[in-house]
């Protein structure tokens, strides 16, 4: 796995690191309606739920080649959604940002669903409200 994208310009070379890579498909995948957040594997196989702005590119494994992507993402998705309508909502998503920003082919967007949340109590109070 290349650790940087090297792309010859004009003026000279622009490098996009995995990582730059790893922050952009974890934000497209945030923005759409199901998905609760990231989940990584900590030691022991226990799976941890990572939310927020912070943890934007954890969970997510990217292999970068000269001109393409593959983006591996572990998502936990809210309960009720249609799994796989959120899941191929996700795909399009981080294929056409990543595209987008860095001019890579991205291959394929694999996601793996790890966990589903339950509503938190006081959402399924407001719920019965109304």
């Amino acid at each position: 796995m290349d650790e940087n994208l090297n792309k010859e310009m004009e003026a000279g070379i622009v490098k996009i690191s995995d990582e730059v890579v790893e922050v952009i498909a974890g934000l497209a995948a945030s923005e759409i309606d199901g998905i609760e957040g990231m989940s990584t594997t900590l030691v022991g196989g226990i799976t941890q739920i990572l939310s927020g702005k912070k943890n934007v590119s954890k969970g997510i494994k990217v292999n970068v080649g000269e001109d393409s992507a593959t983006i591996d993402l572990y998502v936990v998705v809210k309960y009720g959604i249609k799994i796989g309508d959120v899941a191929r909502k996700v795909q399009e998503n981080v294929k056409k940002s990543v595209e987008l920003m860095t001019g890579l082919n991205v291959t394929a967007v694999n996601v793996y669903i790890q966990n589903v949340v339950l509503p938190k109590a006081e959402e399924k109070i407001k719920e019965n409200e109304d």
